[in-house]
């Protein structure tokens, strides 16, 4: 069974840190590019980051550029976004996701196949 678990959220300070991690199982992580989206209630869920499948190449939402890192340990089958800098409106679930086989990563939800349940990130002010 194919899967895909985050974890690493909870509640922090604004200005604190937090290191998300998306762990995969039933799959070969190192075969595909790997996103992260933040999940807003009554929201189309929002780009955050992505990353090719030899962690060669990223990209980030315009909100997060300079804060948040996307990185990935394809021997360890893991994931992770670090997230420093934090403020309130960062507030969200974050999600992280794997392409179609093939794929490369995008910022439009509808390219990826398997998505995680999410973890909650709660920045206060």
């Amino acid at each position: 069974q194919v899967r895909l678990v985050e974890s690493g959220g909870g509640l922090v300070q604004a200005g604190g840190s937090l290191r998300l991690s998306c762990a995969a199982s039933g799959l070969s992580l190192r075969d595909y590019d790997v996103a992260w989206f933040r999940q807003d209630p009554g929201l189309e869920r929002r780009f955050v980051a992505g990353i090719s499948r030899s962690g060669g190449n990223t990209g980030y939402g315009d909100f997060v550029k300079g804060r948040f890192t996307v990185s990935r340990d394809n021997a360890k089958n893991t994931a992770y976004l670090q997230m420093n800098s934090l403020k309130p409106e960062d507030t969200a679930v974050y999600a992280c996701a794997t392409t179609r086989y093939g794929h490369t990563w995008s910022t439009s939800s509808y390219e990826y196949a398997t998505w995680g349940q999410g973890t909650q990130v709660t920045v206060s002010s």
